[in-house]
Order: C-alpha cells, then structure tokens, then sequence
C-alpha cells in the first residue's frame, strides 16, 4: 500500500502545486460525497495538511439528499477517528428530483445542480475560501467526451476553477490521479462507502457509454487514456472553427503579413477549458 499512497501523493500534490490548489491560511472545504473518490481525497488531504504542520485547514462536508437506504453511522465513525472536523447537512433533494425527472430518465443532471447548489451556500456561510471535489484523471477525459459527443461543446473540468458568481474557488487535487488506482487504494482502506440508490440503478447513462468506450480504445492501444488527458492542456486554437479565436475573414490579407490568429482572444478560452503546458500524468 505505501507504495501506491506514495503514488497518489505525488499526483495530488503536483496538481496542488501546478495549480496553486491550496495556500497557506486557506480553509478547504471537502465534499465527502461517500464515494471513494472523496474519501481517497479526504485522507490523502489531510496527510498532507498534517505533513505541512497545519498550513491550511480541513473541514468535511456531507450532504445528505434523503435517498433511500441512505446510512452515513459508518461515515460518522470514520470522520471522529480520523479527527477530522465535519458537517452532515441534510436536505431532501431526492423528492425534487424524483419529481422532476420522468421514471427511466437521467436524474444527474438535475441532482447534481442542487448538490451544487448547497454545496457554495454552506462555503459560503461558512467562511470557506476552497471547495474541493473528488473528481479524477478519468472524469476529466469523460467530461470532455461527453461534451463533444452530447453538447456540441470542447470543455471539461479544470483542476481549479472560479465559479460564476464569482464566490467560490473549486479545486480538484485528484486531477492526476488515475481512477484505477484510487479503486485499489480504496479498497485497501476500507472505507464505509455508502453508494448512490438514485442515479446508480441507471445502467445507460452517457458516462458509462463514454466509459466503456474509453476502455474499448485503451484496450487496443494503452495510450489512448494519456493522449486524450494530455489533448486538455495540449489546445491548437488556429486548427479549430471558433471565430472568436480566428479571423477567418482576414486569412488572405494576412498572407504577407502574417494576421488572422488573434493571441489575445485565446485567453478568452471558456473558463471550463484546461489549458495549460502540464504533461499528462501517469
């Protein structure tokens, strides 16, 4: 196991770096989800935040959606023995949802809106300067594919972004980080998962689809995975079809003199567009 921790050490704390995460005094909220991916995250952070003799601080949030089965007494046990100070909010999100959505339709979208929601509301009641997520190395690449797949759009989640409003920093320090190894990791630690009865029946979902294809194409060549990660900090602005990058219209007078390509108009990127030079990890 050290061995593999030692690995998601590196990946998170490079991406910390990298992105400048996390900073002395900051108060970093964790949605802890219940998952493994938050739990690794979780555990991992406040590694590090006791390695760095309490630079920044950590508390744990949990929203509790009134899903059926739902029993967080494991994940309450887990949070005292590990000292780590949490909050487990419940709001009934479920019988909006339920609601909402058709049977047999996809409940995330919607579900993942108002988690959101009550997720900046508390940071922002509570005075915490960064919410960090536990999405991973394979949400990023299915996010960009489904984007392009589903929504006619090139965009995925950044490794650290500055919400809409402009009241919320949300970082990702699982950004590097392989969702392989984190199910072994996972795993290993034993985590009192709780497991999601609302959007986990749903077999068709377009993330799994994009899932099974990725893995498809991996089988067949390893480094379709790595390519289509590093594709995100990799961006060719002038081989694309956005006019707001690219004067098309000027193409022949530039001929000589070298316009057409507007380099300040790249920085107008979507703020859900990684681009930056880091290689791909892993």
């Amino acid at each position: 196991m050290a061995k593999l921790e030692k690995k998601l050490l590196h990946y998170i704390t490079k991406a910390i770096a990298d992105y400048r995460m996390i900073e002395k005094g900051d108060r970093v909220m964790v949605c802890l989800s219940g998952g493994k991916d938050s739990f690794t995250l979780l555990y991992l952070l406040n590694e590090i935040r006791k390695n760095s003799h309490n630079r920044f601080s950590l508390h744990s949030y949990t929203l509790d959606q009134s899903q059926p089965g739902w029993n967080d007494a494991g994940l309450r046990a887990w949070l005292k023995a590990q000292r780590i100070p949490y909050t487990i909010e419940t709001r009934d999100t479920y019988s909006v949802v339920t609601e909402k959505i058709p049977a047999g339709k996809t409940y995330c979208s919607l579900c993942s809106r108002l988690r959101r929601g009550n997720i900046y509301r508390f940071a922002e009641d509570n005075g915490f300067n960064k919410v960090a997520l536990g999405h991973h190395r394979d949400d990023l690449i299915q996010s960009m594919l489904m984007s392009m797949l589903y929504n006619g759009q090139i965009r995925s989640m950044p490794p650290k972004l500055l919400t809409d409003n402009k009241r919320n920093i949300v970082i990702r320090p699982l950004a590097y980080c392989k969702e392989a190894d984190i199910i072994e990791y996972a795993k290993i630690r034993e985590y009192p998962i709780i497991p999601c009865n609302l959007c986990g029946s749903q077999e068709n979902l377009k993330r799994q689809r994009v899932k099974r294809l990725v893995e498809e194409l991996a089988a067949e060549n390893e480094k379709v995975p790595s390519n289509l990660f590093g594709a995100l900090s990799n961006i060719q602005p002038s081989q694309l079809m956005d006019k707001k990058l690219w004067d098309f219209a000027k193409l022949e007078e530039g001929l000589e003199q070298g316009l057409g390509y507007k380099p300040d108009e790249a920085k107008k990127l979507p703020s859900q567009l990684t681009v930056t030079n880091t290689r791909s990890a892993g």
